[in-house]
This record gives structure tokens, sequence and C-alpha cells, in this order.
């Protein structure tokens, strides 16, 4: 994410008092600030929402029907809307109009890590594209803009050039094609993890040999896609990647 001075206001609902400590705690180890308030009436979250500035709200699915439905509403008449997260104890669970779907966190450092993933969402989060191709930059560009998460998406058309935004700028994850030119992408992969080993890189390609897929994780690859990809492929990738993140201190 950017290091601009970034705040973001979080609401949590929940039916417990333990839970919503938990996710107090959790949230107050994210790396960016972070207003929290939490509530266990559905009605106080809805109010809070309906007067705007709400950027995450984070709703416990086993709270009492009304209480949920009221919470949900009012983000679905908020303009802009918040990115709603339902928790619940249940797996596969399901829940009309929130966005996203997450288990409830069993500790604090689980919160955080849905924390982190949510805040993407809203905080534009840096990422290159690393292709010889400035037709297939362009298609992954419009791939990842298309990720539910808040990409700002940059460009590179071979590896040593690649490697001087890295040297010059902040990003989190490196999209980059495994056949290039000269620096080639398994080349480019071991010298960013090398000098930059936070950034999460995930390998592109169009060849349906395994072997390159396991040479490139075993390079230090957060993930391999083959063309065509998908923004879900991407989101699938990116939730790991962002919910593992370190806490900055």
């Amino acid at each position: 994410m950017s290091g601009d001075l970034i705040s973001i206001r979080l609401i949590c609902v929940a039916a417990k008092q333990l839970l919503l400590d938990r996710w107090r705690e959790g949230t107050a180890m994210a790396s960016v600030p972070v207003d929290f308030s939490g509530t266990l009436v559905g009605a106080e979250a809805a109010d809070a929402i309906g007067r705007g500035g709400v950027d995450i709200c984070i709703l416990d699915v086993t709270l009492p029907f009304a209480e949920r439905e009221c919470v949900i509403e009012a983000a679905r008449n908020a303009v802009p809307p918040p990115f709603m997260v339902g928790f619940t104890p249940h797996a596969g669970a399901t829940l009309d109009g929130v966005d996203r779907m997450v288990p409830r966190p069993d500790r604090p450092e689980d919160a955080r890590r849905l924390v982190e993933v949510c805040l993407r969402v809203k905080v534009p989060t840096r990422v290159l594209v690393v292709d010889d191709s400035i037709t297939m930059r362009s298609i992954v560009r419009k791939i990842l803009q298309a990720s539910y998460f808040a990409l700002d998406v940059h460009e590179a058309n071979e590896g040593m050039a690649a490697l001087e935004r890295l040297r010059n700028g902040h990003f989190a994850a490196v999209f980059l094609d495994y056949n290039m030119p000269g620096f080639d992408g398994i080349e480019t992969l071991a010298e960013i993890r090398r000098v930059n080993p936070d950034v999460a890189v995930v390998m592109i390609t169009s060849t349906l040999d395994p072997a390159v897929a396991d040479r490139a994780l075993a390079a230090g690859a957060l993930g391999f896609l083959k063309k065509p990809f998908y923004p879900a492929d991407v989101d699938k990738l990116l939730e790991r990647h962002f919910g593992q993140m370190p806490t900055v201190v």
C-alpha cells in the first residue's frame, strides 16, 4: 500500500463482547491506522453507516435476522457503500448483501489477517506487471483492475526494467511473465527474491508444462497462473498473500 497517511474507518457488529474484543485487538495490529468501533446492536451500526464515512463493516452472521438486515440495508443505501464482510463459525455459509464471507477468528492474529485483506479492498496497492508484449500487459492490467482489490497497476517490459522499478518504488506484488527474451522469468524471480524478499511474485505463462509451475514455486513464487486466467484467480492468490503479510510496527 501507499506510504501516504491513510486512515480507514471500520465498524464491527458482533453477537458477543468477546468477539468484538478479538476484532478490536486484531485491527489494532493492522499495517495502516484503522478507526475501529464495535457494537452489539445492529441498529447502532446501521445509524453509523447511514451517517457516512464507514469504509468497512464486519458483520456477525449469527446475529438475529432483524439485526443483520438493518445493517445490510443501511450499507446498500450508503454512498459510497462500505465493504461488507460477514463472519461465521459455519463453513460454506452464505449471506445475501455481503461482499465476502470469512471464518470467525479464533485469535486476534486471525482477525488481523482478515482485516489486512479487507484493507486492500479500500486502499490502493501497487503491483507491477512484467511482460515483453504490450498486448499481454494490457490484458493483464484489465484483469487486475477487475479484481475486487484496489490495485494500482504499473508496467515493465522486461526483467531488468522490472528490477529497476522495484529498486525505485515500493510494490506489494509482481505479475511476471515466464517467457521473456534476455533476463527470463525465472532469472528475474530469483533476483527479486534476493533483493526484495517481501514482494510477492506471481508467475504467468501460456505453457502447459507442469514442470514450469514447479520450477517457479521452487524459486519462491507466491503462485502460478496459466493464461488465460481470470480476476477470481488473482483474488485467490492475493487473499493468501495479504492475509500472511507481517504486521508493520
